[in-house]
């Protein structure tokens, strides 16, 4: 089966079984011959590639959830490459992006660069030159995917908080003592201990530094409101 006529469940932005725990390299090229051979190099080195002609193509069966990164051609039929990184990145998708064009620009070069691609290289382009890039984005994604999945785990950890342990919770990060916590919410010092203590127990942390860092890694709006 060619990489170029992805399965069913590639049809849906699926991995096969066999490939679940093996990165996806996405290559969006209008030209054939040009993702044939990218396809190719990708699977020589124990990757699985997918190749798309347009961006419309990518997002009609791309799940963003499957590990990998994605290779982009700046100009395409629709919506450009640099279209398509800014659409990924306001809804929040920061998937590693690597540009490969024939077209490229240094003021296009500079504004895919600012806005997060990995790399921005020139066809026609060395085997390794590529090769260094994807392992470098493929990095990039399963740090990404890691930090995700820590902010995912402490955000289920903190909805498991009454609202004034997590009120307290907030006043601790903040840096405020218990006495002063205390007197905030006119409760006594030992109340405070006793909120503090259950909180940072459900955090599943050990320390206020680990509380601190843990909280850090919540995402704005849990970390604005206040409980």
């Amino acid at each position: 089966m060619s990489m170029l006529q992805p399965s069913p469940r590639h049809a849906r932005g699926l991995p096969e079984p066999a490939d679940v725990e093996r990165p996806v390299v996405l290559i969006v090229d209008d030209d054939a011959a040009i993702r044939e051979g990218l396809s190719e190099l990708i699977s020589s080195i124990g990757l699985n590639p997918i190749g798309f002609a347009s961006t419309q193509e990518l997002l009609a069966s791309w799940d963003p959830d499957v590990p990998g990164c994605l290779i982009l051609d700046v100009r395409l039929p629709g919506a450009s490459g640099l279209d398509l990184q800014h659409r990924l990145a306001a809804s929040g998708n920061a998937k590693p992006i690597i540009f490969l064009t024939g077209h490229g620009d240094i003021p296009m070069t500079v504004q895919a660069m600012k806005a997060g691609a990995v790399d921005f290289l020139t066809k026609p382009v060395r085997d390794q030159v590529l090769l260094d890039a994807i392992t470098v984005a493929l990095e990039r994604d399963r740090l990404q995917r890691a930090t995700a999945e820590v902010a995912r785990r402490n955000a289920e950890r903190l909805e498991l908080l009454t609202p004034r342990e997590r009120a307290v919770l907030v006043e601790v990060v903040r840096g405020r003592l218990n006495k002063q916590i205390a007197h905030e919410f006119g409760i006594s010092v030992v109340t405070v201990k006793l909120h503090r203590s259950n909180a940072m127990r459900k955090m599943q942390v050990a320390t206020v530094g680990e509380l601190i860092r843990a909280w850090e890694t919540l995402p704005a709006p849990l970390r604005q409101a206040r409980g």
